[in-house]
């Protein structure tokens, strides 16, 4: 441990040194004979230098009462650095250049032109992995290593895809700043290098027709919550995506006792903002009739357990696949590329109308508009045809509804 006699012995040489006290408290004694104290720590990970003082100005004491405060700081799985940033912005960050003030004006102004749930889902990831540390800090004193630090955090969970589109966020949030004057550059941009390559693959899908009525068998036969198979067996037939089949309200529906009937989804509920129309097989519609009789009263046809006045749980397709032993193999949303390549395959002139069944719009708006109006007969009739190949073999559409389904005598 250091001595004052020996700080005060210690002499300026051609470079940068430091001296050794304990618990990771350092001098660093620098050529123009300045002494400066650092405290070395390791966080997210990563080691880091925090700066404490002046020496003489900052006494050995009062340097070691500095470190410990700081080893209380880790104690309660904070950064040092970070709250020291946070200390030193004082009064400044309670003004309206904060990260957090600018974050939630960028979501104002770009939010319009989302799906409100795409906005909400942004705003939470940033009030659970960024305000926390960063909210507080003026947006222009925000730099590249706090982006980093917080980021890794994430990865360390293993989470590294999250700390990706964090980073795209945080990002667009800094170069919002720049745009209205609050910031002049975007520490985010420059820490790709430093994060986890990110894996990029597409959604465990099962596309041979044979292997997908085999698994809709076993997932019929798996026991679980009636609406929940439904709910799979009817996303599976309009090969939608699994939100928008979630969230199917009845009032969406139109002529469900006609011959033609159709899933009308409004622009708010839709990736692309967009009206989207989804002709219904005769077996779709067969499954509404049956839940109409069970959720007829709920605004949603496939309601939560626990409270009708909402779409049922985000989670339970996935759990359903993966209790029914395809964990990797496939997800909900892969129903959208067993529907494309099954049908591509055997229809390869139909390839518009199926893309626009797939909700892909068109870059032409008036084409889009026209091919959705000129394709809607054929889209039916595809449907038609995608819904018996499907269920060739399946269970009959009123055995979803037992408390747990059984195999077919």
């Amino acid at each position: 441990m250091l001595t004052d006699k020996e700080i005060r012995g210690a002499a300026a040489q051609d470079k940068a040194y430091r001296i050794r006290d304990d618990k990771g408290l350092w001098l660093q004694i620098n050529p123009n004979g300045s002494k400066l104290w650092r405290y070395r720590y390791e966080f997210a990970g990563r080691e880091k230098m925090l700066a404490l003082g002046r020496y003489p100005a900052m006494s050995l004491a009062a340097a070691r009462k500095g470190r410990e405060a700081a080893r209380a700081l880790l104690d309660e799985g904070k950064d040092p650095a970070t709250e020291k940033a946070l200390t030193r912005a004082g009064n400044v960050a309670s003004s309206l250049s904060t990260f957090e003030a600018v974050a939630r004006d960028w979501l104002k102004v770009r939010g319009v032109s989302w799906v409100p749930r795409h906005t909400r889902a942004i705003e939470l990831s940033l009030e659970l992995h960024v305000f926390p540390t960063l909210g507080k800090l003026p947006i222009a004193g925000i730099t590249s290593p706090m982006v980093l630090a917080l980021l890794r955090r994430v990865e360390a969970q293993g989470t590294p895809d999250l700390a990706k589109r964090l980073r795209q966020r945080l990002s667009m949030v800094f170069v919002h700043a720049i745009a209205t004057g609050q910031g002049e550059s975007d520490p985010a941009a420059v820490v790709v290098p430093a994060l986890v390559p990110r894996s990029i693959g597409k959604q465990p899908a099962i596309t041979d027709l044979a292997q997908a009525r085999a698994m809709l068998r076993k997932v019929e036969e798996t026991s679980s919550e009636p609406w929940v198979r439904t709910l799979n067996r009817f996303q599976a037939l309009t090969a939608v995506r699994p939100g928008e089949a979630r969230g199917a309200a009845w009032a969406e529906i139109e002529g469900l006792d006609t011959d033609k009937p159709l899933w009308r989804i409004p622009p708010e509920r839709m990736k692309k903002r967009r009206e989207h129309l989804v002709p219904l097989a005769p077996q779709a519609a067969e499954l509404l009739r049956l839940m109409h009789q069970l959720t007829g009263s709920s605004p949603f046809v496939f309601p939560h357990r626990h409270s009708s006045k909402r779409p049922g749980g985000t989670t339970a397709l996935a759990v359903l696949l993966n209790r029914a032993g395809f964990a990797g193999k496939h997800v909900p949303h892969g129903w959208r590329a067993t529907f494309s390549t099954v049908m591509n395959e055997r229809f390869p002139e139909d390839h518009a109308a199926i893309e626009i069944m797939l909700a892909h719009v068109s870059r032409n708006a008036v084409a889009a508009a026209y091919n959705r109006a000129l394709r809607l007969e054929r889209r039916r009739e595809l449907a038609t045809t995608w819904a018996g190949l499907l269920l060739e073999g399946a269970l009959p559409a009123a055995a979803l509804f037992d408390p747990v389904s059984q195999p077919a005598a």
